[in-house]
């Protein structure tokens, strides 16, 4: 058996982000991890580096980067932030060659317009692309997910694996174990009132679940749960039996809630009369600490107290929600309510990227300029929403640099003009404000390299990226001449 082999990392500035004293910034701090877990994490000094030399020897491998301040101590400083790996709550891997595509359309038309007719190619089509591509069509498309999400320093998500996805459990593992990142799948599933191919017949989502049981027992690094779509296209016939399975095998249960204005008001008034959609998960029993809500946009006036009192978390996804006119939540009435929210991006293809600092910061301006009150939302608690929060809200081991924690950390270039001059006092700041997303230089995810150098590095079964990108981007045009001659898709929510 071989030895264990230490990596270390030591930066200009640290972010631990960990309780009690999660806005705690260190001038000169490092990290160091053994078997993909930190071991050490605080603020440097010399001593540590001749301790860390002589403990381990040549097991000690250090991160060295193109920002690396000349020094003769063992563990060179990395003119850089070192802060956790960002930990995405809500997304959809399917949708990175959708942007760009059914702009200036509300939600439910836009599914019908890009998603709902992207997914049904990939499976209509599916040999044919295999062909030409080289591998499935879904592979490449998960794969060049993961590629998005490490070039904006996301180690763990939850992603919804919905529509023709939820046929495809095999390749987002596939595509995920090969990354390197954590990931949770909501599987998804829908029994009404959506596009008729579609919905699933009694049973089908159970044992879809159990088919995931499978194959996360060939994984490492990726869990399965259930992702029941939205309430109005799930009856309680198929969502209690997917919250039952979800409180039998102790995972968390995901969902879409009061996303869509117009879909919302339906549900209310047509589907379940009298009911929001958290009054129904409330009263079919569905709603409790393992709940996870993405969006919940539109709220009734009960809806905050209800989520508050049942412990369940939400997910705010301010890129998406504006683009496609859904609103914006009731943000700081659900903070001072105890609910614990995370930011998330969502899909690509309606947020048209997985810039996650870059959704922390239009929160923030979203509800300072609402509300007419620049105090809001601080920077050091924005940066809580897309590491420690998620992680909590996910049952991360992750999301706080501290011994025990899964080693996922990044490294933020500060040679960059936006980020000149960065400062102890500023630091965090600068982070939300004043970056553009490009500046994650270095990745590590459970103690291995995914990013270095600003480079995406090969995934472990030697995925090179630049090949995911160029089918992907291939993948783009053959659909744009697709869409040209397919027949519309309609179905979804309140576009019908």
């Amino acid at each position: 058996m071989s030895e264990p082999r230490m990596l270390a990392c030591r930066a200009r500035f640290m972010l631990p982000l960990s309780a009690p004293h999660r806005a705690m910034r260190i001038q000169d701090g490092y990290v160091v991890a053994q078997d993909g877990i930190l071991l050490e994490a605080g603020p440097y000094h010399p001593d540590i580096g001749r301790r860390l030399v002589e403990t381990w020897g040549d097991r000690l491998e250090v991160l060295h980067t193109r920002r690396e301040i000349a020094s003769q101590d063992p563990l060179p400083m990395q003119d850089m932030v070192l802060l956790p790996g960002f930990v995405k709550a809500h997304g959809h891997d399917h949708e990175q060659p959708l942007i760009g595509i059914a702009k200036d359309e509300p939600l439910t038309a836009w599914l019908d317009h890009a998603v709902n007719p992207f997914t049904g190619f990939l499976n209509a089509q599916r040999e044919a692309l295999s062909v030409k591509l080289g591998c499935s069509p879904h592979v490449a498309v998960y794969r060049m997910a993961r590629v998005c999400d490490i070039h904006y320093g996301i180690t763990a998500s939850m992603v919804h694996h919905c529509n023709w996805n939820k046929f495809h459990l095999e390749e987002i593992a596939e595509a995920n174990e090969a990354a390197g990142t954590t990931m949770l799948v909501a599987v998804g599933a829908q029994d009404r009132f959506y596009a008729p191919a579609l919905l699933d017949a009694p049973g089908d989502t159970l044992r879809r679940l159990e088919q995931a049981l499978r194959v996360q027992a060939r994984c490492e690094r990726t869990r399965f749960l259930p992702g029941p779509d939205q309430c109005f296209s799930n009856s309680r016939e198929s969502l209690m039996p997917q919250k039952a399975w979800a409180r039998a095998h102790h995972t968390r249960f995901h969902i879409h809630s009061s996303e869509e204005p117009y879909t919302t008001k339906l549900f209310q008034e047509r589907i379940e009369p009298g009911f929001t959609p958290v009054e129904y998960f409330q009263e079919i029993g569905i709603l409790d600490v393992d709940t996870v809500l993405a969006h919940q946009v539109n709220c009734g006036p009960r809806d905050v107290e209800l989520i508050a009192r049942s412990g369940a978390a939400v997910v705010h996804n301010p890129l998406a929600n504006t683009i496609l006119g859904s609103g914006m939540p009731p943000l700081m009435g659900m903070l001072a309510a105890g609910i614990r929210v995370a930011i998330s991006t969502d899909g690509s293809g309606s947020a048209d990227n997985q810039n996650i600092l870059a959704a922390a910061r239009l929160a923030a301006q979203y509800q300072k300029a609402l509300h007419q009150d620049a105090t809001l939302l601080p920077s050091s608690q924005l940066l809580e929403m897309i590491t420690a929060i998620p992680a909590n809200i996910l049952g991360l081991n992750q999301g706080e640099l501290v011994p025990g924690r899964q080693a996922d950390f990044i490294l933020m270039d500060l040679q960059r003009p936006n980020l000149v001059p960065t400062r102890l006092d500023n630091v965090i700041e600068n982070l939300i404000w004043a970056t553009d997303g490009s500046e994650v230089d270095s990745v590590v995810a459970s103690g291995r390299l995914l990013k270095h150098d600003g480079r995406i590095l090969p995934f472990i079964d030697g995925t090179d990226p630049q090949v995911v990108m160029t089918q992907v981007q291939r993948l783009s045009e053959w659909y744009q001449d697709y869409r040209a001659v397919a027949p519309e898709v309609r179905g979804t929510g309140a576009h019908r």
